[in-house]
């Protein structure tokens, strides 16, 4: 089915929330921060305790996760051809591929892209060729380039704090997800040595403590800044590129990627878009269909360049 985007050309937002549930049983193990635990609150609306399940930050890795076939080494096939930078390590004439702007979690702000040879060469001359004792023009200086090298980081943003500290772009599209009326599970376990329970520091039996939660209600909600894209000022074909993009991450992520960890496997119970109402979210399948000759079309356009991967050398 042809992707129709009429129902949202004039709309600032694209929000949809899925409601989701522990694929067994009612436990599931929220996300941890260091010196904090499980960040929970009270809800302001009286609906109990809340508790983030999973970051923004941590959402933009598990959306890009799930457009790369790691066994391939390569973009899922429907989304072959779009641009990223591949990191090599050289030794000896061999050639190892280390990583790529699309895993990296800082994507081309990555140490092991920002600080190599061919990113000061190729990256940073196209993003600061307009640079003239002028303020920075992200949209022309930055937007193109990150078309150019890495379109995922107009999905996910960037801070190119590498090249200067004005040189950043928000999320397009961001997600989280949280659980209301949460309530502790406690639990707990022992590690035991079966040669000898008496050894201490942690060689012995150990005890430990386990904190899990239940909710009444897991909810994952995404948020695609279409104002921003268009605000891009890089063609219909490409804003209907980016849109695509995000929505089959979108798609993919609850199709495959609801495994957040091994105490925290989900299900989808339903997806629903709450702005606009009259908008139909496109089935995985039909965004598999039309993304290949999406790609096409911009890469007929000369966005992506020669090549659409950029092979740097890793400085480390």
């Amino acid at each position: 089915m042809p992707l129709d985007l009429s129902p949202i050309e004039d709309q600032p937002r694209l929000l949809m929330e899925a409601e989701l549930r522990p694929i067994q049983g009612d436990r599931f193990q929220p996300t941890g921060f260091p010196n904090l635990g499980h960040a929970r609150y009270e809800s302001p609306n009286g609906q109990g305790q809340m508790v983030l399940v999973e970051s923004a930050q941590s959402m933009a890795n598990r959306l890009e996760a799930v457009c790369w076939d790691e066994v391939a080494d390569d973009w899922v096939q429907p989304l072959k051809g779009l641009p990223y930078i591949r990191v090599v390590k050289r030794d000896k004439g061999e050639t190892e591929i280390v990583t790529n702007s699309v895993l990296e979690a800082h994507r081309i702000n990555s140490e092991y892209i920002a600080r190599s040879a061919e990113f000061k060469t190729e990256v940073v001359d196209e993003v600061m060729r307009f640079q003239k004792g002028q303020p920075f023009d992200i949209r022309r200086q930055l937007v193109p380039a990150l078309l150019r090298f890495d379109i995922n980081s107009l999905i996910h943003g960037v801070f190119l704090e590498e090249i200067a500290g004005v040189i950043r772009l928000p999320r397009t599209l961001s997600a989280f997800i949280e659980a209301s009326d949460a309530r502790i599970a406690e639990s707990g376990g022992v590690k035991f040595n079966r040669v000898d329970p008496s050894l201490r520091e942690g060689e012995g039996n150990v005890p430990y403590p386990r904190t899990e939660w239940v909710s009444a209600r897991l909810t994952v909600y995404f948020n695609l800044d279409l104002r921003q894209i268009r605000a891009f000022g890089l063609g219909s074909n490409v804003e209907k590129l980016l849109i695509a993009l995000a929505l089959f991450k979108v798609r993919k992520f609850l199709a495959v990627g609801l495994r957040l960890r091994t105490a925290c496997d989900l299900d989808l119970d339903s997806l629903a878009v709450t702005r606009p109402e009259n908008f139909v979210l496109p089935k995985l399948a039909d965004l598999e269909e039309e993304l290949p000759d999406l790609i096409e079309a911009v890469g007929a356009g000369g966005h992506f360049g020669d090549d659409p991967v950029l092979t740097v050398t890793s400085p480390k």
